[in-house]
């Protein structure tokens, strides 16, 4: 019985920081990433007019759409150099209110009075050495000029802009690490795109359904176009953390079974000990039905107290860790102090499932043994 409570909090608990886990990566990312994203399901970028647009604004339940033009540029600050994702987007971005709450200095902003900013990660800031209060000393970024260009002088072979860092920001290391956002306007003059865009980011008023604005737009923009909700643009992290937590169900479940094997030695002994009395009910009329139920009645009954009694600490447990959080992380540099929990019901539902399951199975042999005292030499 011990042992099945034992086995059966610890999937609870398990179970439990998986779900911590996965809904704090939404929300990290939540940080950064639009309600919406429409991206070319062929080449790289698609062509943009204000007709397109229209019919994307005229969607009910969109608020906000931002023209987006994103790839890997080059840039200098005095005497460091590093390889980023330069992110422009069109002045609406801020509206959007992203990125309000990960400004860790300056004030967010992209072009005043003509003059673009960029607002870089942090991982960029200490790589590049900058300081964004310094406003003698710009960020040279550096494009490849597109088409074919025949030159012995290299610096003809790229466009180059300087831009004014005023703004850090930090979310995680792999944005942190990688992205400068500049105005539109900037990547557009840097990268000569155009009227093309790499994607179209799109913010949903509160009270509308994301999923159906999906839809309405996926059918709209036809086969040409992926509109990706949040989950979606990172759907192979999410799949493994689904993978992870399915493979972690599926071990505790055999350390279930394991723990059920008490169930089996003690129905065994017990109806190897039993077999007088076994032999007194089949005289009294009992079959081999009534007394097989009675054992898998008595396995059912010592699982089912220590299912509950583990559910039971296993709440405990993931509660107080949600209160008070006394499962550090154990690393300084990370972005919580204590490991995310949440409870879900349907892994309490598959928790008990498992161990109807695996009671039955360890049930049934045991109950098989004891039908063989039906004679009265036992008697």
């Amino acid at each position: 019985m011990a042992a099945v409570a034992f086995a059966t909090m610890m999937l609870v608990v398990v179970l439990s920081v998986f779900n911590g886990l996965e809904d704090f990566v939404r929300s990290l990312y939540n940080a950064f990433d639009p309600d919406l994203k429409i991206e070319a399901t062929v080449g790289k970028s698609f062509q943009v007019d204000d007709e397109f647009l229209s019919k994307i604004n005229n969607v009910e339940g969109v608020a906000v759409v931002t023209e987006v033009v994103e790839d890997n540029a080059y840039a200098r600050y005095r005497d460091s150099e590093e390889i980023i994702k330069l992110k422009g987007v069109a002045p609406n971005f801020l509206k959007q209110g992203r990125m309000e709450q990960t400004i860790v200095y300056g004030e967010p902003k992209l072009l005043e009075d003509g003059v673009p900013y960029a607002i870089i990660g942090q991982g960029v800031q200490f790589k590049l050495s900058i300081d964004p209060s310094n406003d003698l000393h710009t960020m040279q970024i550096y494009y490849p000029k597109r088409g074919r260009i025949v030159s012995y002088d290299p610096s003809t072979l790229v466009n180059q802009r300087n831009i004014l860092p005023n703004a850090v920001f930090s979310i995680e290391k792999q944005y942190d690490v990688n992205y400068v956002f500049v105005p539109l306007s900037f990547a557009l003059d840097l990268m000569n795109y155009g009227d093309r865009r790499t994607a179209l980011e799109i913010m949903v008023n509160d009270e509308a359904s994301v999923s159906k604005i999906k839809n309405q737009l996926q059918e709209i923009l036809g086969s040409k176009f992926s509109v990706l909700d949040s989950d979606e643009q990172h759907s192979s992290l999410l799949k493994v953390l689904k993978i992870e937590k399915l493979f972690v169900f599926l071990v505790f479940s055999f350390i279930l079974a394991v723990s059920s094997f008490n169930i089996f030695f003690s129905l065994t002994m017990l109806a190897i000990e039993k077999k007088r009395d076994i032999s007194i009910l089949y005289s009294m009329g009992a079959d081999n039905k009534f007394i097989r139920n009675i054992f898998i009645k008595e396995g059912a009954i010592i699982s089912f107290i220590g299912a509950i009694g583990g559910l039971i600490i296993g709440l405990l447990v993931v509660f107080l860790q949600k209160t008070f959080g006394f499962v550090s992380m154990g690393m300084s540099t990370s972005v919580v102090d204590a490991y995310p929990v949440k409870m879900v019901f349907t892994d309490f539902l598959y928790t008990a499932i498992a161990i109807v399951v695996i009671t039955i199975l360890a049930s049934i042999r045991p109950a098989t043994i004891a039908t063989r005292y039906n004679n009265l030499q036992n008697l």
